[in-house]
């Protein structure tokens, strides 16, 4: 299997400082989307504090290996989970040391991509999807004072709450000294394409666009800077990153073209919460 990826990061039309930020690492098939916020310097300071921990600790040969074991997640996924997890007890920590830094937090997805099968970390409103099949799939769901609302049976998707309620989120990475993390396993083949991105995309952009423009262009690149340019152009009121990594080739493609089937599977999304050095989370074992 190989990939394919474009990535790039935009200030918008409107903030005065870029307080997004990413990791694109195409030969470990490692990419994370952050998006800091708290204020300047606080929120710049978080997403490359966020960006910079998961990249130490999935550089790092260690591996967790009693987590591993009681893990639902393949080895890879299990190894995002706890950077994650991991980087969020470092973004506290330096928050409670420099009163300049108090109340800064950053959301954050990332996706690695190990043997065929791509493991993604997310927490608060910074996505993923899966393009598959000629269609947009979200793999994440936003970690939003709206959603909740949603979940909970409170409003019906799609109505809006009071403008100033609108971005709220309640989880991200550095408020709290705990968090929960979502986690899902998809399976890839030839032809997939999977988006990170934060929301300043999301917020301009709609979703039946997003598809177009990779239905339209295809290549990686060209779909990144298409999709910051119509972001802009909608008024570009938030920093925009997107991150695309295109799958080609790979046994996963010969293997449907030998049984002639269509093959995929993706796990329900589970929230895992972190408990000492032990991995829990509430999918069934």
């Amino acid at each position: 299997m190989r990939l394919r990826v474009g990535a790039r990061t935009d200030t918008g039309r409107v903030r005065p400082q870029n307080e997004d930020a990413y990791m694109s690492r195409a030969e470990d098939g490692l990419f994370v989307v952050c998006d800091g916020m708290g204020g300047a310097p606080a929120g710049e300071v978080a997403s490359e504090m966020a960006i910079q921990s998961i990249a130490r600790q999935l550089t790092d040969d260690h591996r967790n290996g009693s987590a591993a074991e009681s893990s639902p997640f393949m080895p890879h996924t299990t190894r995002l989970l706890d950077a994650v997890r991991q980087s969020n007890e470092f973004i506290y920590g330096q928050a409670q040391k420099d009163p300049r830094q108090a109340g800064m937090g950053t959301t954050v997805v990332g996706a690695w991509i190990r043997e065929q099968i791509a493991g993604v970390a997310h927490v608060g409103d910074s996505r993923a999807y899966l393009w598959h099949d000629d269609r947009l799939e979200p793999l994440t769901r936003d970690h939003s004072l709206i959603e909740a609302h949603v979940e909970a049976g409170l409003i019906d998707e799609g109505r809006q709450l009071p403008i100033e309620q609108q971005n709220v989120l309640v989880r991200v990475l550095g408020r709290e000294p705990a968090v929960d993390v979502d986690v899902t396993e998809v399976p890839l083949q030839s032809g997939d394409y999977v988006l990170l991105c934060s929301d300043g995309l999301t917020r301009m952009v709609p979703e039946a666009e997003v598809a177009k423009a990779i239905r339209t262009f295809q290549e990686p690149q060209q779909i990144c800077d298409h999709l910051i340019a119509a972001a802009n152009e909608n008024g570009g009121a938030d920093n925009i990153t997107v991150v695309v990594v295109e799958v080609t080739g790979g046994w996963w493609r010969r293997l449907i073209d030998e049984v002639g089937g269509h093959v995929k599977k993706t796990l329900r999304p589970h929230s895992a919460v972190r408990r000492g050095h032990d991995v829990e989370t509430n999918a069934p074992v």
